[in-house]
């Protein structure tokens, strides 16, 4: 039977200046009357409340709470993983964790080939060549892991090509994409070159790995991006990809992964 390893306690200076406002429901957020209400807060004798648990956010005079688990709120310029559910006319409905569906229009997507030129009503009798029920839109192989979209961080890119062989797309909406690093970039063929050819063992085994980290890192509310991703798959290496998940195991690298941030960030 293996037993939990003893580890150090974490460098607490490492909260530094980092803390968040955590509030639940009913909790005081201000009594200063000069603040808007913004979602996720009510006014109740002239104090400011919270209505859900989450992370309070000011912009100027604006106050709202940020529900810590919540379905996915699309923003401008957001990355975005997403399922097809449905063909319809001139559209795609689109399954990408939020409330409702997404819409894709046929005139918003590249022709095979990266042709650019305007739709026809021969592309819309042909949008089943395109994209269909059940498609992750312009993906070829690799797996997909469901994570809340809260713990997805926020960067200036979200495609990541990690030094273990394998790519990952980190989808604010909280669906994550990882599959085999492509050997050269196809970039005129639109996104509708499929490889269907058999992944080697070895890529499937580096895959499975991260997925495991990435569930990993999930059970322990740690933020997702990827150094965090790569320093937990290198935490995982002495282990076989079946025990990252053992609840001793993940304990292990997941504070392995969170000591070194903390050293990274100083």
């Amino acid at each position: 039977m293996r037993l939990p390893a003893v580890r150090a306690p974490l460098d607490s200076s490492a909260r530094r200046g980092g803390e968040k406002h955590l509030v639940a429901p009913g909790d005081t957020i201000t009594t200063d009357t000069g603040y808007m209400r913004g979602h996720g807060t009510y006014v109740e004798d002239e104090k400011l409340i919270a209505s859900v648990a989450g992370v309070v956010e000011r912009v100027n005079k604006l106050v709202c709470v940020r529900a810590l688990k919540a379905r996915y709120n699309g923003e401008i310029g957001d990355i975005v993983v997403g399922r097809i559910t449905e063909v319809q006319q001139k559209r795609w409905k689109v399954e990408t964790n939020s409330r409702l569906d997404s819409v894709l229009l046929l005139s918003s997507i590249n022709l095979p080939g990266g042709e650019l030129r305007r739709k026809s009503a021969e592309d819309e009798l042909a949008m089943r060549d395109y994209l269909q029920e059940g498609d992750l839109i312009s993906l070829a192989q690799g797996v997909l892991v469901q994570v809340s979209p809260s713990l997805v961080k926020r960067q200036k890119t979200h495609f990541h090509d990690l030094p273990c062989g394998a790519s990952v797309i980190l989808g604010n909406n909280g669906f994550i994409w990882i599959y085999p690093t492509p050997e050269q970039k196809d970039d005129e063929a639109g996104g509708y070159t499929t490889n269907l050819e058999p992944v080697p063992l070895s890529d499937r085994e580096v895959i499975s790995r991260l997925r495991n980290c990435i569930m990993a890192l999930v059970n322990h509310k740690m933020m997702l991006f990827d150094t965090s991703i790569l320093y937990c798959y290198e935490a995982s290496l002495p282990h076989q990809i079946k025990d990252i998940l053992k609840p001793e195991v993940t304990e292990e690298i997941v504070l392995e992964a969170r000591q070194r941030l903390l050293d990274l960030e100083g």
